[in-house]
């Protein structure tokens, strides 16, 4: 039933029947594109730029200069008039999904936790789990029928909000089903932060450096939830904070909370007032939770090995550039790059590359091989034909399987760390090795068909 909701999704999203209802646009029109190399350039400098990206591209930026000055040259942006931008707001109004994409969001992760509910306890009452599923098609409905692109986020909030209320009641019953299952209580809380911080990041709702703060308070939460199950006291103050989080960050993603503006509409008064009190009590329950691990002598010892993590990644980090400037100061960056740049094709350099990486990574980390390696060999790999999306996902799944390998693969030593003594290291090594080969059919894979790896970010872009 999940797949079915989340493929039913997707494709509805294909079609246009799910996507944005954004009315917002650009005070400014863009200027037209230019060709994919700038050609008025000096003989010096052109030779410069067929060395780096060959001929061939030359070539055809030559003759897309040639195409845009014969269609009068390009296009200069320019602001736009109130005409233009009312012109512009109506086209995407018309052209907007019937059903947003927040709205659609909602739908299918409460959707998630009912069939989910209903798969963890089949035998128990399905009614509960019925009406939220009606309640979550009604929402839709509403969607589609009231809902407008022009509608205010308040509007849209009442008139989804006997629906909503009824799905979020399901809801309820449904974590009260999923709580009795073992793996869903352990795995569920932390695979739902990982999505948020991901997911803002990824929808565009903050940047890393607040999804990295939400991620630390949301573990600060759960770790504290743990603790105070564990002594057997009632965690609501934590329950109650986490979904105060929830409900700011849901305010802030669907609501205009800046206040300072010469304009400002009731609602967006009352957003702002009900945000600000999420915010202070989801801050209450992070300085409890943060009590309870100290009170608990948990939060010492976190802050001492995240100090520790810390300060190898930044010693890394230095170091890494201490090399590279001595690399660069005498001129291995370019001996370097002139021996990859003398092989004919670039599959010749790429499995170079790929071979060299393979085997760093039985001696290396990860950081150490990105922040040193990757800068000296990069312009080369990544200033060829071959799609950036593809060569980043490449090294990836190379490096990963260098880090299974014997024997000085890092996840090994990893697995040996937590390993019962029964478990021995020859145990480990052939245990890893069907893991390998998966890895490596998949590397192979990946290599024959790039499609793999670049239709989901085409799609996005397009």
């Amino acid at each position: 039933r999940a797949a079915v909701l989340i493929v039913g999704t997707v494709v509805l999203g294909q079609v246009g029947l799910v996507g944005s209802q954004d009315l917002s646009v650009s005070n400014f029109a863009q200027g037209g594109e230019g060709a994919i190399l700038r050609t008025n350039v000096s003989e010096t400098c052109q030779a410069a730029m067929i060395e780096l990206h060959g001929q061939a591209k030359w070539d055809t930026a030559l003759e897309q200069t040639r195409a845009i000055m014969a269609a009068g040259g390009v296009e200069q942006g320019h602001e736009l008039s109130a005409e233009e931008i009312e012109a512009a707001i109506a086209a995407k109004a018309s052209a907007a999904a019937p059903v947003g994409s927040g709205i659609a969001t909602i739908i299918v992760l409460l959707g998630l936790v009912l069939a989910a509910a209903r798969g963890v306890r089949p035998a128990d009452d399905p009614r509960p789990l019925l009406i939220g599923g009606g309640a979550l098609a009604l929402v839709a409905l509403l969607d589609v029928l009231f809902i407008a692109p022009t509608t205010s986020p308040g509007v849209s909030l009442l008139i989804i909000a006997l629906p909503l209320a009824a799905a979020l009641w399901a809801c309820r019953h449904a974590a009260a089903r999923l709580a009795t299952n073992e793996l869903i209580r352990v795995v569920f809380p932390p695979l739902v932060l990982i999505v948020a911080v991901l997911g803002s990041i990824l929808g565009g709702i903050t940047n890393p450096t607040p999804a990295a703060a939400l991620g630390a308070g949301g573990a600060i939460l759960l770790a504290a939830f743990r603790k105070l199950k564990d002594e057997g006291r009632d965690p609501w103050v934590i329950t109650w904070s986490t979904l105060a989080l929830i409900v700011m960050i849901l305010l802030g993603a669907n609501f205009d909370l800046r206040v300072n503006q010469t304009v400002v509409t009731v609602e967006s008064w009352l957003a702002y007032l009900a945000a600000a009190i999420c915010f202070m009590f989801a801050g209450f329950g992070l300085i409890y939770a943060g009590w309870v691990l100290l009170r608990t002598s948990v939060l010492g010892k976190i802050v001492r090995e995240t100090a520790k993590v810390t300060s190898m990644v930044f010693t890394i980090l230095v170091g890494s550039q201490l090399l590279n400037l001595v690399v660069i100061s005498f001129g291995g960056e370019h001996y370097i790059q002139q021996f990859l740049k003398s092989f004919d094709s670039e599959f010749q350099v790429f499995l170079i590359v790929m071979l060299v990486l393979f085997v760093l990574g039985f001696v290396l980390d990860f950081l150490e091989i990105i922040y040193i390696v990757i800068p000296i060999v990069g312009p080369v790999i990544y200033g060829g034909t071959f799609d950036p999306k593809w060569v980043t996902i490449m090294i990836a799944v190379n490096l990963q399987t260098s880090f299974l390998t014997p024997p000085f693969g890092f996840a090994l030593f990893y697995l040996r760390g937590v390993a019962p003594a029964s478990v021995t290291t020859g145990h480990i090594y052939r245990g890893i090795v069907p893991f390998v080969l998966i890895q490596v059919l998949g590397l192979a894979l990946l290599w024959f068909v790039p499609g793999i790896v670049t239709i989901v970010p085409d799609l996005l872009g397009r």
